[in-house]
């Protein structure tokens, strides 16, 4: 007799446990607790606080930013918090939310001036918990900027046609770059319609000076900030803003091969060309690095050094009209002095980091803009920022190895959706993980870690 077998057991489900879903978001609420987060922007949005409310501003924008953080898409995914008090505490409604959001919105640049004072405060802190492990530890801080597209599925405020044909906002960010060793952390975000330039100098000036606002100001001196990005920075305009900056800013930018540039590489002989480089200093294959002189570097700020490179395209790629003798070339531009040209530029192509931290934003709210009018999705923008901070500032200071790489949607699989059980013994309340999971030990272990820490004064 043959006995079928089924691919899964049946079970039968109730729903009156006393289960915690997401229980491995304790993890993002103790970073909260460490770092002041919730403290900070508490006394940020005070003024914003009615004399007889029952939930306070801050912790509501707060709450919004953590279901954020762990795949919320709009305000409504909030409930995935409220329904866990005991683990998030009082939870503002819905229309509670909405309401509060308006009136941040209202507020326009002061509203988002206290979030962002309040972020660059608790960005200090973070640091200094971190120690050793916080991505300046070598001295020097790397910030990229980048063009992020966002597909609008209605007709919202300012959504226009992209350069991609596509419909919706092109925001312009910048990304603190944590290395090899850790991930990245946004310190700015301008909102812009779909129909933005890439290369707008204003704008890449003003992400740039947000960017610099949220770091402490010891990194506005002796060139320990580095500002990259990729050629839509590299304008007249923006280059000369970073270049009078240039007794304490470094920068790093990606230059569009000109016709000029075009000749002058023609005529670079080949005893000037350095092979480049990889990380570990072994020589890069097929490529070759050059610095350019002479008159193509009228009309730029003094002391700007433009360095070429040229490698032989993959197999089945297209040559475009600026590449030269069947090599593919690109071209940046840089003011940093004593240091070999293959260096500088291997530290230019890690640039390409930036595309993981949009990458990573996209993940965590980014991937549209869930309300209507433009001063509400500045709003939004800043809500993002604080999910996307709390994702790399939990890593930095409590996973190790290669958990400090995972990006949102593994930390949300493999950590922020483990179950728990909530035991009540006594006055304490014991949340008990399963023991099943197979990350319940990097769980367990970072929460140990993030204990050890001091607690906040």
């Amino acid at each position: 007799m043959k006995h079928s077998i089924g691919s899964y057991p049946r079970v039968r489900v109730q729903g009156d446990g006393q289960v915690v879903s997401q229980a491995g978001s304790v993890l993002l609420v103790e970073t909260v607790r460490k770092t002041r987060l919730d403290q900070a922007i508490s006394q940020a949005l005070a003024p914003w606080r009615k004399p007889r409310a029952v939930h306070d501003p801050g912790k509501a924008l707060l709450d919004v930013a953590l279901a954020v953080a762990l795949g919320g898409d709009c305000l409504a995914d909030i409930a995935m918090l409220r329904c866990e008090p005991a683990v998030f505490g009082p939870v503002a409604s819905d229309p509670t939310i909405s309401r509060l959001i308006d009136t941040l919105a209202a507020s326009g640049e002061k509203a988002l001036q206290a979030i962002r004072s309040a972020r660059s405060e608790v960005r200090a802190s973070a640091r200094s918990l971190a120690g050793e492990k916080a991505p300046d530890a070598d001295g020097q801080v790397v910030v990229d900027l980048d063009g992020v597209l966002v597909i609008a599925h209605s007709d919202k405020e300012d959504a226009a046609p992209t350069w991609k044909r596509t419909y919706g906002h092109h925001p312009l960010m910048g990304f603190v770059d944590h290395g090899p060793g850790g991930t990245g952390e946004p310190v700015a975000a301008l909102l812009r319609a779909g129909n933005a330039g890439s290369n707008t100098a204003t704008d890449h000036i003003t992400v740039a000076q947000l960017a610099l606002a949220q770091l402490p100001k010891k990194y506005r001196r002796g060139r320990r900030t580095l500002i990259r990005t990729d050629s839509a920075g590299g304008t007249h305009d923006f280059v000369a803003w970073l270049a009078q900056r240039g007794r304490w800013l470094s920068y790093s930018v990606g230059m569009v091969i000109t016709e000029a540039i075009h000749q002058h590489v023609l005529k670079v002989p080949a005893s000037a060309w350095t092979p480049a480089v990889e990380a570990d200093g072994e020589i890069r294959d097929g490529a070759w690095v050059a610095e350019l002189t002479g008159d193509v570097l009228d009309g730029w700020p003094e002391g700007m050094r433009l360095i070429v490179r040229k490698e032989r395209p993959h197999p089945g790629a297209q040559l475009r009209l600026t590449d030269a003798d069947g090599m593919r070339l690109t071209c940046f531009a840089t003011n940093t002095l004593g240091r070999p040209i293959a260096e500088l530029e291997f530290r230019h192509r890690l640039r390409a980091r930036a595309e993981d931290r949009i990458r990573a934003a996209r993940a965590t709210g980014l991937s549209n803009l869930p309300l209507h009018r433009t001063a509400q999705n500045r709003i939004w923008l800043e809500i993002v920022q604080i999910a996307l901070d709390l994702l790399a500032w939990m890593p930095m200071l409590a996973l190790t190895c290669k958990a400090r790489l995972w990006e949102p949607r593994r930390l949300r699989l493999r950590l922020f959706t483990g179950a728990g059980q909530l035991v009540t013994t006594g006055r304490r309340r014991i949340l008990r993980l399963a023991r099943h999971w197979p990350w319940t030990g990097h769980i367990t272990a970072a929460l140990d870690r993030l204990t050890q820490l001091p607690d906040p004064g």
